[in-house]
């Protein structure tokens, strides 16, 4: 499926399987962002491909993973540096959540800037690698 929909131009970002498989949920990106249109094109490609290989499922939905998609490996922080996440991250023997700006990525881990306490300046936060449980992009209200 990744190789299909890369070569439309697109990257797969999920695949979804839900009600018994019955349900296949497709989620792509592309560097300029996800229409209507994108969703057709992926929708009925896969489609075609899905009759031809014999696959059964009941419904395809193709779309956008949206605004604050999940950021899964090294090179997702990388391309989206700079941006506001929302990072879930072990401290001690507990978790713990920060959202801020994606200040640094590199081999160690990552950087959050995130407000400080009362107002005060913003504090950076390095989490390992190892430390980070879940992340993805947020949107500031």
């Amino acid at each position: 499926m990744e190789k299909t929909v890369g070569a439309l131009g697109y990257e797969l970002v999920d695949l979804e399987l839900a009600n018994r498989g019955r349900l296949m949920r497709i989620f792509i990106d592309k560097a300029d962002g996800v229409d209507v249109e994108d969703c057709a094109t992926v929708s009925n490609h896969l489609t075609r491909l899905l009759i031809v290989e014999g696959v059964d499922y009941d419904r395809l939905e193709v779309s956008s993973p949206g605004a604050e998609r999940p950021l899964r490996s090294h090179e997702e922080y990388e391309r989206f540096n700079g941006k506001r996440v929302n990072v879930r991250y072990r401290s001690g023997e507990s978790e713990t959540v920060v959202e801020g700006q994606l200040v640094a990525v590199d081999a160690a881990g990552i950087a959050v800037s995130a407000p400080g306490a009362r107002g005060r300046a913003p504090v950076i936060i390095h989490i390992t690698w190892e430390d980070v449980v879940a992340g993805r992009l947020a949107v500031a209200i």
